[in-house]
């Protein structure tokens, strides 16, 4: 027999506390951080001046309300033109970027496609200008250095048929943008978009003409242990190039601080087998052996790079450290029927200073840090990270030099240059197997097709 339990609703009712509605004389929104967005804006007011005197226009909306409006719609991950219909209306909006007139879905798409090349010319001194104002603290590397990570990554935009999409180094079709993130931090000094199918390398001096500079003025600028301090430009394997390093060395100016590049080397069509070959035969090479059936050798070689020369016209001094691994027995305990080699290096102009023979560093990278092709929804994100979580590593590991003595630049220039490749953010143990753990992966348009790849976002 069930037994219910008599409530009684009216006596419930007459102690209840009377709820009011009532309409608030204020709007809520859900993106009240643009506040904060129109904050950094209001500091940009003298740029934003400039461009409408360098764009006018003879009635309507002006050019910084264009600027000030796309940018309200890229913070909270928006591109599509069409998304600025749903803030008419919106007051809040418009306040809080410090917006005049908002522009129409048409005019926002006309504007830009007319104007992009022109404005694209305004971003950097803009960038510039907000950091060396905000006294940032950039990140120095313990080493004293300020790292300037450029590098690629894959944006995939896979079924899509917007100008500029092609097929990617990681076999996606998409965008192959080029991002260069400034000191430990990570502050971005530029991520400009470019076609799928343009390699790494092609046209990249354009943008280290912007960039490098850009990056010593803010050093210049700063306040603390980022004043002055010399800027670090890492590159990965698809930028070893000669000719980009000569011009990241034209970049040392009198009053900027000094520049040096730490690029890792693409062994391209290196005999590996008959390098270790020579290596074997080589009285001078010391093999270091983490475990059984495998054994690592490093050195060093210096190298003269065309056009990289110091004031005095001398070559500037440019080495390039190497390891090679060599593997008999794999991680897992199987014996191989042919020794397998991989070969690594890294180029820096990094100077050398010794103070202890055989005790260097050598850099390493995460194997987890690989590129991944990234949707258009997700946050860009360079694989220069990569080179960024590099870290030193073999802290005993002798090097090849003359005769039987270690060469003076072993030691703790290259225990400095470890710590110059090592991002302190993420560490990997100093002792661990590459096997099974930590190998290192695989890796402008000229500014009017930058432009255009910026439109093509918003279609």
């Amino acid at each position: 027999m069930n037994r219910g339990i008599k409530v009684d609703i009216s006596s419930l009712l007459a102690h209840m506390r009377k709820l009011t509605v009532k309409q608030l004389d204020y709007d809520l929104t859900p993106v009240a951080g643009l506040a904060l967005v129109g904050h950094y804006l209001n500091a940009l007011a003298p740029h934003l001046a400039r461009i409408d005197a360098a764009l006018p226009v003879r009635g309507g909306v002006s050019n910084s309300d264009v600027l000030r409006s796309y940018l309200g719609l890229l913070v909270q991950g928006k591109s599509d033109f069409d998304a600025i219909d749903n803030y008419r209306g919106d007051a809040f909006y418009k306040q809080a970027l410090g917006i005049g007139l908002l522009p129409s879905c048409p005019t926002l798409r006309q504007r830009l496609d007319a104007r992009a090349a022109e404005l694209f010319e305004s971003v950097p001194p803009m960038i510039e200008s907000l950091l060396a104002g905000q006294k940032a603290d950039y990140g120095v590397l313990p080493c004293g250095w300020l790292p300037l990570d450029v590098d690629t990554f894959a944006m995939d935009n896979s079924g899509t048929s917007k100008e500029g999409v092609g097929r990617t180094y990681v076999g996606v079709d998409g965008y192959c943008p080029l991002a260069a993130y400034f000191g430990a931090h990570g502050f971005c000094l530029e991520l400009a978009l470019r076609p799928g199918e343009q390699h790494s390398t092609r046209e990249t001096e354009l943008n280290v003409q912007r960039v490098v500079p850009m990056a010593q003025r803010l050093s210049r600028a700063a306040h603390g242990a980022n004043k002055n301090a010399p800027i670090l430009v890492r590159l990965d394997a698809g930028f070893d190039s000669q000719a980009l390093m000569g011009e990241i060395h034209q970049c040392n100016q009198a009053g900027l601080p000094a520049v040096d590049w730490l690029v890792k080397w693409n062994p391209r069509s290196t005999d590996v087998a008959a390098l270790a070959e020579r290596l074997e035969g080589e009285a001078t090479t010391v093999w270091q052996t983490p475990r059984a059936g495998k054994r690592v050798t490093t050195w060093e070689v210096a190298l003269e790079v065309e056009g990289v020369h110091l004031k005095d016209g001398k070559p500037r001094p440019v080495r390039r450290v190497l390891r090679l691994i060599e593997r008999t027995i794999d991680a897992k305990g199987q014996v191989l029927l042919v020794p397998d080699y991989k070969l690594e290096g890294w180029t820096t102009s990094l100077a050398a200073h010794a103070e202890r023979a055989g005790h260097h560093r050598v850099v390493r990278r995460p194997r987890h840090a690989r590129a991944v092709p990234l949707r258009v929804q997700d946050r860009p994100r360079s694989d220069t990270a990569a080179l960024g979580q590099v870290r030193h590593q073999l802290p005993d590991l002798p090097a090849r030099g003359a005769g039987n003595e270690h060469p003076a630049s072993d030691g703790p220039a290259r225990a400095a240059w470890g710590r110059c490749a090592r991002a302190p953010q993420r560490q990997t143990s100093a002792h661990q197997d590459g096997d099974s753990r930590a190998d290192l992966p695989r890796g402008q348009a000229d500014r009017a097709r930058q432009a255009t790849g910026a439109r093509a976002g918003g279609q």
